[in-house]
């Protein structure tokens, strides 16, 4: 099995080998991009087609800590897909795993990401390809606290629905999670390419942000585990879903702006990774 860990400065691969996860499952050794990111390619029944695992790890190895947060950057398009741009390169420009000491993982989705499992097509199960083959991957393989508290999940628009949406439905994996400019009070599917991946109403009312906020309400009075921040297109989500958490006393961050451009360079992420990571 492949490891990656820390020496001196930098983080190296020990034992480079294709790892199979299960019988089904195969995540090859991970090769430098042009970017200077680990990845691995994904070969799972729950994906249509290959996938990939980005890593981005510190330069550096803290003397008193040996595991690492991770943060999961979840993606807005399938593939490598980048009209919103990229979170993994926002992350690396603003040197933001080194500045909080973090190690950053952005996946990739065969179909259009909503992370939620198709009700009856195979090949359309993200939220069990992220949850089963990525997330058990990373614990693995990487230098990471394998533990609810030390994973966190940062996304926008359909990866912000999908962070909030992974949060309630995993409250026991996951730690916090972070929403910028989503559609959070979304209330049925066919929106934004959602239809083709949620398949039927009843499926998609298992991943209805709002019903799982209502729902889970009592677990999330405490801690701040939801971060809601500024918009571009959806600031009459971002207040709608606010005066539902008050209604609740659902405990969460809240910034109402500033107005910013739908992208992930658009200046937000800094503050985004710096609230999820705040102790």
């Amino acid at each position: 099995m492949s490891k990656v860990f820390g020496i001196g400065l930098t983080f190296a691969l020990l034992a480079l080998s294709t790892i199979r996860a299960d019988d089904a499952v195969t995540i090859f050794e991970a090769k430098k991009d042009d970017d200077g990111f680990l990845v691995h390619e994904v070969r799972s029944p729950y994906q249509a087609k290959p996938t990939g695992i980005r890593v981005l790890c510190p330069h550096r190895e803290e003397e008193k800590r040996k595991k690492y947060p991770v943060v999961y950057v979840l993606p807005v398009e399938a593939g490598t897909e980048d009209r919103y741009g990229d979170g993994l390169k926002e992350v690396k420009k603003l040197d933001l795993h080194n500045k909080f000491g973090v190690i950053f993982v952005a996946p990739t989705f065969s179909h259009l990401p909503w992370y939620a499992d198709h009700p009856t097509n195979p090949v359309v199960r993200q939220e069990t390809y992220f949850v089963k083959v990525v997330v058990p991957f990373i614990d693995k393989t990487y230098p990471v606290k394998a533990e609810a508290e030390g994973r966190l999940l940062l996304g926008f628009s359909k990866s912000g629905w999908g962070a909030w949406s992974m949060l309630l439905r995993h409250p026991d994996l996951f730690s916090k999670a972070a929403a910028w400019d989503a559609p959070l009070m979304m209330n049925k599917p066919g929106k934004y390419g959602s239809g083709d991946i949620f398949g039927t109403l009843n499926n998609f009312e298992g991943y209805r942000v709002s019903k799982l906020l209502a729902d889970n309400a009592e677990m999330f009075q405490k801690g701040n585990r939801l971060i809601l921040l500024g918009y571009g297109n959806f600031r009459a989500e971002h207040e709608q879903a606010h005066a539902l958490m008050d209604k609740l006393k659902v405990a969460h961050e809240y910034r109402d702006g500033p107005e910013r451009k739908h992208d992930w360079h658009s200046g937000w992420v800094n503050e985004a990774v710096e609230l999820l990571t705040r102790e």
